[in-house]
């Protein structure tokens, strides 16, 4: 009987985490959207309130973490329904301008500030990778609920983030190895090759595929064929994303976007994987503002380094991001560059495994915590604001008149 109590003591506990966790997001959400400002702001605000740094009403778990993973990666997945390959492809030289640029200066950076607070060379090396991160998931997330996700900027940054995610790979696996004292090039070599053919096969060859499937996939005696198809798509996706290298979000955006084609014009489909993402991204987002500790900023030193980290990692993507679309207006440059700021969960999952090989100190590991929430904070009213133009003409507005928005757009926000 004991154990009996105590299991139903533990699993009250865990549905009560969840509860306070969606009503809090839920709640500041509202708040935010009265406001005119992002939505999403709010829900990363309601992990602050709610986490151990204030209320410590929820604090973070294994358990959290897993569904905070699983709410990026439906998130990714609803924006890669919206994105169909060919869109991405035309804007595939652009992308990688933008990718790589906006790896190379944020790098630079975080480096050079590392060494500037007496850091060691693998302290600074982990810094700079942790500047390289760029969170899609945030950006994609502010533009999926403005329904601009079918412009040539969104496509960009959409693409940029998947080459951002295999450079990061690349300079993570190097560091991780540094910091062990040897480096295995071969080895190297074969996971980022490995990489970049997975996400070149599955973006080319997937989508052609699921075309080809979709008559007998509709003969399926499934309920909601497409649907359940696309769920197992996604998370297969994911973790063989995760075998050969990648960050399990890119499995599901290209799950997406494979189906993309396929589904169009199911507005069920959409729906559906609306109605998941709905319920799993405000873990995501909560998670990310739990994360922050304000207890180790009482040190005015942490609080300076902290302040010239998050300048450094906002003005160099700018930067890097926009210049990588020149050519461009001078405002879809911007957009570029502010919709590649956002570090969020990418960049603390950098610094953990920096702290995990006790490679970096608490002062350095605090700071990139508080430039990874404040960047994810920042980005979203500045691209409320670089877009709201191309959402006051977009079109949008004129059919809500007469038509369920959700009909056309499905929100994500």
């Amino acid at each position: 009987m004991p154990i009996v109590l105590a299991a139903a003591t533990e699993q009250s506990g865990v549905i009560l985490s969840l509860f306070i966790m969606i009503a809090a997001a839920k709640l500041m959400a509202e708040v935010f959207e009265r406001l005119r400002q992002p939505a999403v702001v709010g829900e990363i605000l309601a992990g602050v309130i709610i986490g151990p740094s204030l209320l410590g009403w929820v604090r973070p778990s294994e358990m959290i973490g897993v569904l905070a993973e699983v709410g990026v990666i439906f998130l990714l997945f609803m924006v890669g329904l919206e994105t169909k390959p060919q869109s991405v492809f035309r804007v595939g030289k652009k992308a990688l301008f933008v990718g790589t640029l906006g790896v190379i200066l944020p790098f630079i950076a975080g480096y050079v500030i590392a060494m500037a607070w007496d850091g060691s060379f693998v302290e600074a090396m982990f810094i700079g990778a942790a500047l390289v991160a760029t969170s899609v998931g945030i950006t994609a997330r502010v533009l999926g609920s403005m329904g601009l996700l079918d412009l040539q900027t969104a496509r960009i940054i959409l693409g940029a983030a998947v080459i951002d995610d295999i450079l990061g790979l690349i300079i993570l696996s190097v560091v991780s190895a540094m910091s062990t004292g040897s480096v295995d090039y071969v080895e190297l070599g074969k996971t980022a090759g490995l990489a970049i053919l997975f996400v070149i096969f599955v973006a080319l060859v997937g989508s052609k595929v699921m075309n080809r499937l979709a008559p007998r996939v509709r003969k399926l005696k499934l309920s909601k064929p497409f649907f359940n198809i696309g769920l197992i798509l996604c998370l297969g996706l994911s973790v063989a994303s995760i075998y050969v290298g990648v960050a399990a979000i890119i499995g599901a955006f290209l799950a997406g976007m494979a189906m993309a084609e396929a589904t169009e014009g199911n507005y069920g489909m959409h729906k559906l994987t609306n109605g998941v993402t709905e319920f799993f991204v405000p873990f995501f987002l909560v998670n990310i503002g739990m994360q922050l500790n304000l207890a180790v900023f009482k040190d005015w030193d942490v609080v300076l380094l902290a302040v010239i980290i998050t300048i450094a990692a906002v003005i160099t993507k700018f930067i890097g991001c926009g210049l990588g679309a020149w050519g461009m207006k001078p405002r879809e440059m911007a957009q570029i560059g502010v919709g590649m700021i956002p570090r969020g969960e990418v960049g603390i999952v950098v610094a953990q495994i920096g702290l995990s090989f006790a490679v970096i100190t608490e002062r350095f590991f605090a700071a990139v915590l508080f430039m990874a929430v404040a960047t994810t904070l920042i980005a979203p009213p500045l691209i409320k604001l670089l877009y709201s133009e191309d959402k006051d003409h977009d079109g949008i507005d004129d059919v809500i008149v007469d038509t369920d928005i959700s009909d056309i757009y499905p929100r994500i926000g």
